[in-house]
């Protein structure tokens, strides 16, 4: 006989699943993550110091966190407006273009790396075209960018299309026939929907970037100082059996990645509540 006043769940078995997802995220997050702090635990604060600001790790900050930050911003851009392209308009060969932003979710990180290098490089289809005009891109921090920018742009095509899709075609009728035209449509009406999607693909394509290794490496150059991305400066601690200083980096990306998506997720809540106003 059932308890009197008892209240069932809505989902039968509650407790073992949440049991489990505790335990699976606990066994694939957590664990990974609390042995990097622990290891990274066994240096004394000025050994960690030295260790997270020495001159090439801090050059290789600026250029993952700068490059993946500018590629983020940029996909942002561009990411909408083939979104947009691919929601509202329709032309010929539409479906293999939509087919094609997927691409660099299933193409290998070192078939990327090795094909943007091949395409901008100085006897490449396009750095042939490049290089004579000054423009350089294969193995300079150039490079970099435009590898980010490519992996990074399916993710805010993915966020902002299907809200895109959702988007009730009357209400921008309603505002015409109310004297708007189209930039305070998009401004005011259109816009501000979109843009809690837009963050979360931007925040999406930023961590992405953060932690791209096998498409880097290949259009880079690596060079010390100028070109190195902290990955593969982490490998490099690795290779090195400096497994104390690999962790150290690890954990300060860990902690500026956690900090920026932080920010970026509370901006998302803010912007969802002026929506609603």
């Amino acid at each position: 006989m059932k308890a009197i006043g008892k209240k069932q769940s809505v989902l039968p078995g509650f407790g073992p699943s949440l049991g489990y997802t505790v335990f699976y995220l606990s066994f694939v997050v957590l664990i990974p993550l609390s042995a990097l702090v622990f290891k990274t635990a066994s240096l004394s604060w000025s050994e960690f110091l030295a260790a997270v600001t020495a001159p090439r790790v801090l050059a290789s900050y600026r250029v993952t966190f700068g490059a993946s930050l500018l590629a983020a911003a940029v996909n942002g851009i561009f990411g909408v407006l083939v979104a947009w392209v691919l929601v509202r308009y329709r032309f010929p060969g539409k479906k293999l273009i939509d087919a094609l932003v997927d691409l660099p979710f299933a193409l290998p990180t070192a078939v990327a790396g090795i094909t943007l290098s091949s395409v901008y490089a100085a006897n490449g289809w396009v750095g042939r075209y490049l290089e004579p005009r000054g423009v350089k891109v294969a193995f300079t921090p150039l490079g970099i960018l435009v590898a980010m920018i490519f992996i990074g742009l399916p993710f805010v095509v993915r966020t902002v299309q299907p809200v895109l899709e959702e988007l009730d075609h009357e209400i921008e009728e309603a505002a015409s026939c109310l004297g708007a035209n189209r930039w305070q449509t998009f401004h005011r009406i259109l816009f501000p929907t979109m843009l809690p999607a837009i963050l979360t693909g931007f925040a999406l394509a930023f961590a992405r970037a953060v932690g791209e290794y096998g498409s880097i490496i290949f259009i880079a150059g690596n060079m010390p100082m100028v070109s190195e991305i902290t990955p593969l400066l982490i490998i490099t601690k690795l290779e090195q059996y400096d497994y104390a200083g690999a962790t150290a980096i690890a954990s300060v990306m860990l902690l500026a990645s956690f900090l920026l998506l932080l920010a970026i997720n509370l901006l998302q809540k803010w912007s969802r509540r002026h929506a609603e106003q």
